[in-house]
C-alpha cells in the first residue's frame, strides 16, 4: 500500500508515494494553471511508471491522499475568486474598506487605497444589533435581512459572507440569516463569521470571513472535480487537504473553512521540516523552501514551529491560525530587469508555468534565474527533470544577453550577477524571520528544499554566517512528503479577554475544557482514530495591540486555578520570541484555543542505505566560480553512506541538483541526505 503526497506549485506538480517499508517515490511534472486536476494526474502516471504501474493500479494501491493546493492562493492573489456579496450589521459595512486605518506604506500620499473584495454596492447592512455582553440590543429585522436578499438575486451573486457586530458572542442571528439566504438561494455558498472566526476585533474578523466566501466556491469546485477523477480511477481512500496551520483536513472541512488552504502548500514544506528535525536530531532548523515562483522561509525553534494569528496574503487581512511562513518572489522562474537607473532586480515577478523560463522553448523570452544557472553551467540541460524536458541553453544565453547588454557587461558577469542577486533577496528573507526578531541564524542549520535550492542554499548560509546545510534526498518534493507525516487538524478557539489577575480560575478552567469537548464532537465527524488535544492562548501585555499564541500543553490543569500558570508560560514564551519579558505588567488572555489533533499512522522511516562503496562521479563539466572550474558530477542516487564529497562539485539527481563551491565539503547521511559543512 501507498500513501502519496502532491503539492501543486506555481511551476510544477510534486508528488511523492511512500510504501509501508519507508520506500520513498519522486516524481516532478509542469503544472496546468487552467486546470490543476489535469496536472495531479499526469504527475500520478509519471509515479505509477517509476513504480511499474499503470494510474489505475497506483490509485487502487494507495490508502491516503494528502494534497496541497494553490487553488485558493491564487483565486486571492490573481482576485479572480467569486462574486461576492457582505451581509453586516447596519451602519458597519464600510470596515472592510477602512480597514484598520493605516496605510500599508503610511508615508505614501500618492498610495490609492485598496480595493475591498466587495464593492460597496455588495456591502448590505441588515438591522440587527448583538451586544458585547451577548444581550440582544435589535433583534434582526426580517424586512430588512429580505430586502438584502433581494439585492443578491437580482446581481446573481455567487457567495455571500455574513458578519455581524459581536456575533462571536451570540451567533443565533448569523445563523437565521445562512436559513433565510440558502431557503432564497439554494445554491449561494454563505460564510458566517461566528464559524470562521468567532474572535473579537471586528474588520479582522470581517476580512478573514469575506475572504473564506471569496475563495470557497473556486476551491470546493476544484476538490470536487479532483475527487471525482480520483474516485473514476479507482480510488477508494481518503483525500486530506493540507492547512495553513500545519494539520490536514477532510474535503468537507476544507471546502467550508477555504481560507484555512491559502498557505496550504508551504505549510507542507513546514511539516516536513519538523519530520526532518525529528530524523536528524536538530531542534534549531531553518526551512528554505525554492521552487519556481517563491521561496518560503520558516522557523523550527526547540523543534517546534511558531503560529501566527493574524497575516496578510494578496493584501488582504486573515486572522486565522496559521504557521509563521515569510514568501517572497524569488525562485527559479524569477524575472531578472534592468532598471532606468541601470540597477539588476531580480523577481518578483516570474515567468511560471507557462511560458516559463526561456530556457523551457515554450514562448519566454525574458532571462530567469533558471536561464543564469544554465548559462553558468550548474544544470545538465540534457538531463532537466530526468531528460523529460531538454533545455535551450543557445535560448538562455541570448535572454542573458539582453540584460548585459542593458547593464553593458558580458553574458556571463550578467548570469552571475543574477545568481548573487537574487541569493542577496532569499538571505535578506531569512534575516527578516530571524535577526530581525533577535534569534541569530547561525545558531540554525539550514534545511534546504524545493527544486531550485540546491543551486544557492550554500551561498546564501554563508552570505548569513550560518554553517550547516541539510539538503535531504527528498529535497525536490519535500513539500508533498512532509504532508504525510502530519495529523488531522481541527481548531477551536473562543475570546475570553481580560487581565490574568482578574480572570476565574475555574471559568477559564472550564472554557479550554468545553472547547476540547467540542473539537473532539467536529473530529469524531470524520474520523475514528486516536486523537491529541493541544491547548493554547492568545495572549499580550496590556499596552500592546498584538497577541503571541502560547503553548499552555505543559500547564497542570487539575490545579483549582490554572492562571498563574498560564501567565509564567506568556511571559517565558515571549523572551523566546523576541529575547525580552516584562513580568511586572499585567498579561492579557485574549483567545482560549484548542486544537484537537486525530493521529494518523505514523510516516514509515526510510530505510538507511546499504553499506557500499563510496560513489565515483559519473562525469565532470565546466562551472562559472568566478572562472571557469572543471567539477565532477555525482548521481545524488548512487552516494554511499559515510562519504565525503569537497567542492567545487556537483551532486544531481532526476529532480533536483546540488552546488558545492569551493571550500565546502558534504558529508552522506544514513539516509542518504547531504549534510554540507559550509566554509566561511
Amino acid at each position: 500500500m501507498f500513501r502519496i503526497g502532491i503539492d501543486v506549485g506555481g511551476t510544477f506538480t510534486d508528488l511523492v508515494a511512500v510504501d509501508d517499508e519507508g520506500r520513498t517515490t519522486l516524481a516532478k511534472t509542469p503544472s496546468t494553471p487552467d486546470d490543476p486536476s489535469e496536472g495531479v494526474l499526469q504527475g500520478l502516471e509519471l509515479l505509477g511508471e517509476s513504480l511499474k504501474l499503470d494510474r489505475a493500479a497506483l490509485l487502487q494501491s494507495a490508502e491516503r491522499i494528502v494534497h496541497g493546493t494553490t487553488v485558493a492562493t491564487n483565486a486571492l492573489l490573481e482576485k479572480k475568486g467569486a462574486k461576492t456579496a457582505l451581509l453586516t450589521t447596519e451602519g458597519h459595512r464600510d470596515v472592510l474598506e477602512m480597514r484598520e486605518g493605516l496605510k500599508d506604506d503610511r508615508y505614501n500620499l500618492r498610495l490609492p487605497p485598496p480595493e475591498p473584495l466587495v464593492p460597496r454596492r455588495l456591502r448590505l447592512g441588515v438591522r440587527e444589533r448583538m451586544r458585547a455582553d451577548g444581550r440582544i440590543e435589535i433583534p434582526l429585522d426580517r424586512g430588512s435581512l429580505e430586502r438584502a436578499i433581494g439585492v443578491l438575486a437580482r446581481e446573481e451573486v455567487e457567495a455571500a459572507a455574513v458578519a455581524y457586530l459581536h456575533s462571536w458572542r451570540d451567533p443565533s442571528h448569523e445563523r437565521a440569516t445562512r436559513e433565510a439566504l440558502l431557503c432564497a438561494l439554494p445554491c449561494l455558498h454563505v460564510s458566517l463569521s461566528c464559524e470562521v472566526l468567532p474572535q473579537i476585533k471586528e474588520f479582522e474578523r470581517v476580512s478573514t470571513t469575506v475572504v473564506n466566501a471569496y475563495v470557497g466556491p473556486s476551491l470546493s469546485r476544484y476538490l470536487l472535480r479532483l475527487e471525482t477523477r480520483l474516485r473514476e480511477e479507482g480510488y477508494e481512500g481518503p483525500i486530506l487537504v493540507m492547512q495553513s496551520h500545519g494539520g490536514v483536513a477532510p474535503i468537507a472541512e476544507s471546502s467550508r473553512l477555504a481560507a484555512g488552504a491559502v498557505l496550504s502548500g508551504p505549510a507542507g514544506g513546514v511539516a516536513g521540516s519538523l519530520y526532518a528535525s525529528r530524523l536528524l536530531g536538530e531542534e534549531n532548523l531553518i526551512p528554505f523552501d525554492m521552487g519556481g515562483t517563491s521561496t518560503d522561509i520558516s522557523l523550527v525553534l526547540n523543534g517546534a514551529p511558531s503560529l501566527v494569528g493574524g497575516r496578510k496574503v494578496g493584501g488582504e487581512r486573515l486572522a486565522l491560525q496559521s504557521l509563521d511562513i515569510a514568501s517572497i518572489g524569488a525562485g527559479g522562474g524569477s524575472i531578472a530587469r534592468v532598471d532606468r537607473g541601470g540597477i539588476l532586480h531580480v523577481g518578483p515577478e516570474s515567468a511560471g508555468a507557462e511560458p516559463g523560463p526561456a530556457s523551457y522553448g515554450q514562448g519566454g523570452e525574458e532571462a530567469t534565474v533558471t536561464d543564469a544557472n544554465l548559462v553558468l553551467g550548474y544544470l545538465d540541460p540534457a538531463r532537466f527533470l530526468g531528460g523529460r524536458r531538454r533545455l535551450d541553453k543557445e535560448a538562455a544565453a541570448a535572454a542573458v544577453e539582453r540584460v548585459a547588454r542593458k547593464l553593458g557587461i558580458g553574458v556571463l558577469p550578467a548570469a552571475e550577477g543574477i545568481h548573487r542577486v537574487i541569493n542577496t533577496a532569499m538571505a535578506e528573507g531569512v534575516r527578516l524571520l530571524t535577526v530581525r526578531r533577535g534569534v541569530d541564524p547561525r545558531e540554525f542549520a539550514l534545511l534546504a528544499f524545493g527544486g531550485a535550492c540546491g543551486l544557492h542554499a550554500s551561498a546564501i548560509a554563508r552570505e548569513l554566517g550560518i554553517r550547516r546545510v541539510v539538503v535531504p534526498r527528498v529535497a525536490a518534493v519535500l513539500s508533498a512528503w512532509g504532508m504525510l507525516a502530519t495529523d488531522l487538524f481541527f481548531d477551536v478557539a473562543r475570546t475570553h479577554i481580560g487581565d490574568a489577575k482578574a480572570l476565574d480560575g475555574a471559568q477559564v478552567k472550564a472554557l479550554f475544557a468545553a472547547l476540547e469537548a467540542e473539537g473532539k464532537a467536529r473530529l469524531a465527524a470524520s474520523f475514528e482514530g486516536p486523537s491529541r488535544a493541544s491547548r493554547s492562548a492568545d495572549m499580550r501585555y496590556g499596552e500592546q495591540v498584538f497577541e503571541i499564541a502560547v503553548p499552555l500543553d505543559d500547564v497542570d490543569w487539575s490545579l483549582p486555578d490554572p492562571l498563574p500558570q498560564i501567565v509564567e508560560r506568556f511571559h517565558r514564551r515571549h523572551r523566546e520570541l523576541f529575547t525580552y519579558a516584562l513580568p511586572e505588567e499585567e498579561a492579557v488572555l485574549v483567545n482560549a484555543r484548542v486544537a484537537v489533533r486525530g493521529i494518523l499512522a505514523e510516516l514509515p522511516q526510510e530505510p538507511q542505505l546499504p553499506e557500499r562503496p563510496p560513489a565515483a562521479p559519473q562525469t565532470e563539466r565546466p562551472i562559472w566560480l568566478q572562472d571557469w572550474v572543471t567539477a565532477p558530477v555525482y548521481d545524488f542516487a548512487a552516494l554511499a553512506p559515510g562519504q565525503g564529497i569537497e567542492g567545487p562539485a556537483i551532486v544531481k539527481s532526476d529532480i533536483t541538483t546540488v552546488l558545492l563551491r569551493r571550500g565546502e565539503k558534504a558529508g552522506v547521511t544514513p539516509q542518504g541526505w547531504l549534510d554540507i559543512a559550509v566554509a566561511p
